[in-house]
């Protein structure tokens, strides 16, 4: 389906050009605060679902360490991916959402690994002058090879205002394993056990206790649920024993964290001694979502159809603190942030 879309609630637009894709999966998550509905949104990711609609729409999207925030009561899609995380028309505001969803959660494993890493207070990172004596990596090689040059310029704008600023840019600072990053049978396992126990623990009422249930109810409800099929849900249920303990489950897992963390942005990272990655777009969000590694994407100006385009600082785990300077020291000096029209819509 495409992305904003959903059987209950239909199409979601973009507000800044409606032939220009809103991003998934938070697609109404960021239009909502794009077009001022609301203050702040909760997105949720697994692989680019807040950086790509925060691309889209024009906002502040942080996508946290998994493990900063609890993910209770989320539908979940994968236990080593997911996360929440803000979305918001400025990083102050952002962050001050960040601080609120903070919290111990003994029910989510994830949360075990953020003992002694996590702040109180966010927004003391709050620092217009952030980007002085930064070293930001660009990752050139694969990351631009679907830009327009229209985009391309923007991005090039956007790295010339942060040396302007104090930033060290380190152009390239390839990932040599870009390139060898595949397929992974992850998510799709990984989404069968953590559905099925999601709904288990579902009040007596519920009428969905597994993923065969809802694909089963899916088929006798085909006009309101089947417009663009369910090949994901069949493809979960019969291709995976949902127990996570398949040997293709394990190595594809254990090659995920090879590539895209060890061998992949901490070495980039140690290599040529970055603060941060700087990505187009949500580009970055493959990688960084298999390494588990938070990522904060902001607006950094327009095409001349009038569709928004950002760029993306990426670090390693727990480094919410410096992707928040970064961030806000770019926005405060350049506010290139425009509210939609609207008036496709009225």
């Amino acid at each position: 389906m495409p992305s904003g879309y959903s059987s209950r609630g239909g199409q979601v637009l973009n507000p800044y050009n409606i032939s220009t894709p809103t991003g998934g999966s938070s697609a109404g998550s960021a239009v909502a605060v794009a077009c001022n509905f609301c203050t702040v949104s909760v997105g949720t990711e697994t692989s680019g679902s807040i950086l790509n609609p925060g691309n889209l729409g024009s906002i502040i999207g942080i996508k946290p360490t998994v493990g900063l925030l609890s993910r209770s009561g989320i539908l979940p899609l994968s236990n080593t991916q997911d996360t929440a995380g803000p979305m918001a028309r400025t990083v102050q505001d952002a962050v001050l959402l960040l601080n609120a969803m903070l919290g111990n959660d003994q029910h989510d494993a994830a949360m075990g690994t953020n003992t002694g890493k996590v702040h109180g207070d966010y927004t003391v990172f709050l620092d217009p002058n952030g980007l002085q004596g930064a070293r930001i990596g660009i990752p050139r090689d694969y990351y631009f090879e679907e830009l327009t040059d229209e985009q391309l310029a923007l991005f090039n704008a956007s790295v010339n205002r942060m040396r302007e600023l104090g930033a060290t840019i380190i152009d390239p600072a390839d990932i040599k394993t870009a390139r060898e990053i595949s397929y992974s049978s992850v998510v799709l396992n990984e989404f069968k056990t953590a559905l099925n126990a999601y709904l288990s623990h579902l009040g007596p009422g519920a009428p969905m206790r597994t993923l065969k249930d809802i694909i089963d109810f899916n088929h006798a409800h085909p006009v309101e649920t089947l417009r663009f099929g369910q090949a994901t849900l069949i493809d979960a249920e019969y291709t995976s024993s949902g127990t996570q303990s398949e040997a293709q489950y394990l190595r594809h897992r254990a090659t995920d964290l090879k590539l895209c963390k060890e061998e992949g942005i901490d070495a980039t990272m140690k290599e040529y001694n970055l603060d941060a990655l700087l990505f187009p777009a949500d580009f970055g969000a493959r990688i960084t979502s298999r390494a588990g590694y938070p990522s904060l994407v902001v607006p950094s100006g327009y095409t001349s159809a009038g569709a928004p385009f950002g760029v993306t600082f990426s670090a390693k785990a727990y480094q919410e603190p410096t992707l928040i300077k970064l961030a806000y020291a770019y926005e405060q000096h350049y506010k290139v942030r425009k509210a939609p029209s609207l008036k496709s819509f009225i």
